[in-house]
């Protein structure tokens, strides 16, 4: 079978035409195939299926790495979209497409920019609104404020780790996320660093990321997001992912990220966010939805036994 390695900011997946023929991978060959030793390697598999709504241009059926099933990974909707524009199941008026990628998470209308030689560079992905209210989340957490419009929301909710309290603020974007926006680095135990400064870049996310991820708390397990803000105002971001670990970029970790730092009064409402592979530029909009701007590029494409 064909496939194609794609990444977003260095997240990346092995991809599979399923709009011209019937393929199911199950959650056994998922792991074989994104195994980095003995596979091909990736932080998922990602399916183009055809679509489940009316309209829409594909479906995209992602596999998280450990062979369970996600409701929705930004990144990888922008590598679906590049994916169905470079081979011509897009069409392209005046360097642009526009479509629709069903998710488990609903329909995402995408605007992409397409180069002279009919290849997608950058896409902008409505993401929708995000979900605050703790039992959608979902999380057994209750919540203890309320944004400007009156929804109610987990903020700042202080969990106990052996390395002291880390607070939370709670955001689905379709999946689970848990935002923590780090004041005082330093006051953290060197235990948990990787090199003697205290900074985000040397934080052991690896430890500190798992066990949040599956804290008590969070039913389903969530991903874990740690966050600082820079002196220019920008924010820069490491995630472990539900299902992955850390990663080098996560779509749906950076829209809950722009939002939680939003409410905590730490951004502005459109801002640039820097991951270790790259940078996304977030917007949550006045109708409430939440706007990603990003790249997405091909590695290479082979064939793999099934």
């Amino acid at each position: 079978m064909e496939f194609a390695k794609l990444h977003g900011l260095g997240n990346d997946f092995i991809f599979f035409d399923g709009l011209s023929t019937s393929l199911d991978i199950s959650p056994e060959t998922a792991q074989s195939l994104c195994d980095r030793h003995f596979g091909i390697g990736a932080d998922g598999v990602i399916v183009v299926k055809p679509p489940v709504n009316e309209g829409s241009l594909g479906y995209m059926h992602y596999i998280n790495a450990d062979g369970t099933l996600a409701q929705m990974c930004g990144n990888g909707v922008r590598c679906t979209a590049k994916y169905l524009v470079d081979r011509g199941y897009a069409t392209i008026d005046a360097g642009q497409a526009r479509f629709i990628v069903d998710t488990l998470a609903g329909p995402k209308p995408i605007t992409c920019t397409v180069d002279q030689q009919g290849c997608m560079t950058e896409a902008t992905v409505n993401m929708g609104a995000p979900i605050l209210e703790p039992g959608a989340i979902p999380t057994t957490l209750s919540s203890n404020a309320h944004t400007p419009q009156g929804e109610a929301y987990v903020c700042r909710a202080p969990l106990t780790s052996p390395w002291g309290t880390f607070e939370f603020t709670l955001v689905s974007m379709g999946n689970p996320h848990a935002v923590c926006l780090l004041n005082h680095l330093e006051t953290l135990p060197d235990e948990l660093f990787l090199a003697p400064e205290h900074s985000l870049a040397n934080l052991d996310i690896n430890r500190v990321g798992a066990y949040f991820e599956s804290h008590e708390v969070f039913p389903e397990k969530t991903n874990v997001e740690f966050v600082v803000e820079n002196p220019d105002g920008t924010l820069s971001m490491r995630v472990y992912e539900r299902g992955c670990g850390e990663t080098l970029a996560c779509g749906t970790g950076t829209c809950a990220t722009l939002v939680a730092a939003v409410l905590n009064q730490r951004s502005s409402c459109k801002n640039t966010v820097h991951l270790r592979g790259g940078d996304l530029l977030i917007e949550w909009r006045d109708d409430n939805s939440i706007a990603m701007t990003g790249p997405a590029t091909q590695s290479f494409i082979g064939v793999v036994a099934l």
